[in-house]
């Protein structure tokens, strides 16, 4: 799990919580339910199970992988609209390429993020590069899904390609955990992605034994997922493992904990921590679309049905199959 790493944290900017921060209680532990997306590449359903009001600003997040591929197999997902919400997908091992209908697009790989903000909507693709399929290989990302508020979501897709050398790096006191700040800010350190509705995404790497807690914005709510290994989080120490989700409750601060014995196969704790201001708008959501209402749903399928989200570059012979998530 290269993504993006330092041989000394300690070299890093260091951040803990304040001693007067008030701890989050864990609220519930769930586990991903495995399943395929695309054209066959394995998927663990992170928020699966977790009421929206725990989530909201964010929608669904996938852990694509981890996978090792053989020569033919990598795969990616075909041609499919979007509208109303951002998509953010980070790539943590091996190469995914996109293509939307507007001409956009580029390459992610190890440490890179997408994020793609859907607005008023396109059609898009995400594969591996040709090569990759010809030789196989490793594979593991994230895509999360980030609502947008009523005001935005008919607005002009955009891009940001944010590449892995661009994410903030920060530790913690002790250097025991490595800290890859994606968007928003901890502790007054931005991290690259700009988002319109204000959230935090980072992705921690923590030492067998280490301990992090963390400032966090109380008007935030505040998820944990486990990328790899095993651990605890909270100051009660619930036990975590890979595949599982932490909610978190009110409060100032959040903790996590690696334990002292890994798999040898996982040497440390690989957690993605979220936090976001919910949006608290009615949310109508159907495959690819995410709005407000039952009738704004009825017109997004309307309007790529008739085209208007779009068409596939001719170059590629084909059009969409139908609605994809």
């Amino acid at each position: 799990m290269p993504a993006v790493t330092v041989e000394n944290p300690l070299t890093l900017p260091r951040v803990t919580a304040p001693a007067d921060a008030v701890a989050r209680p864990v609220l519930t532990v769930t586990t991903a339910p495995s399943g395929f997306e695309g054209e066959g590449f394995p998927v663990r359903r992170a928020f699966a199970g977790i009421n929206y009001r725990h989530l909201d600003p964010f929608i669904m997040m996938d852990q694509m992988g981890e996978v090792e591929y053989a020569p033919g197999e990598p795969k990616g997902t075909p041609w499919h609209p979007h509208r109303g919400f951002e998509t953010v997908t980070y790539i943590i091992d091996g190469i995914f390429d996109h293509q939307d209908s507007q001409g956009g697009g580029g390459t992610i790989t190890n440490g890179d993020t997408q994020w793609m903000t859907a607005g008023s909507g396109l059609l898009h693709i995400e594969a591996p590069p040709e090569h990759l399929v010809m030789s196989g290989g490793l594979f593991h990302g994230l895509q999360l899904w980030v609502n947008l508020p009523a005001k935005d979501k008919m607005m002009a897709p955009r891009y940001q390609d944010i590449r892995g050398g661009s994410v903030q790096l920060l530790s913690t006191p002790d250097g025991g955990a490595l800290l890859r700040v994606i968007a928003g800010e901890l502790d007054g350190h931005q991290g690259p992605g700009i988002t319109h509705t204000p959230i935090t995404m980072l992705h921690a790497t923590l030492a067998p034994g280490a301990e992090l807690t963390l400032p966090w914005r109380e008007d935030f709510n505040g998820l944990a997922y486990v990328l790899a290994g095993r651990g605890s989080v909270g100051t009660e120490r619930r036990p975590v493992h890979m595949g599982q989700t932490a909610v978190f409750g009110a409060g100032s601060s959040l903790t996590v904990r690696a334990d002292e014995k890994q798999d040898s196969n996982t040497p440390d704790l690989e957690v993605v921590l979220l936090g976001g201001q919910p949006i608290r708008e009615p949310m109508a959501h159907y495959g690819p679309f995410v709005m407000n209402t039952k009738d704004e749903l009825m017109q997004a399928f309307e309007d790529f049905q008739k085209g208007r989200l779009g068409t596939v570059p001719a170059v590629h012979g084909m059009s969409p199959e139908g609605p994809q998530g």
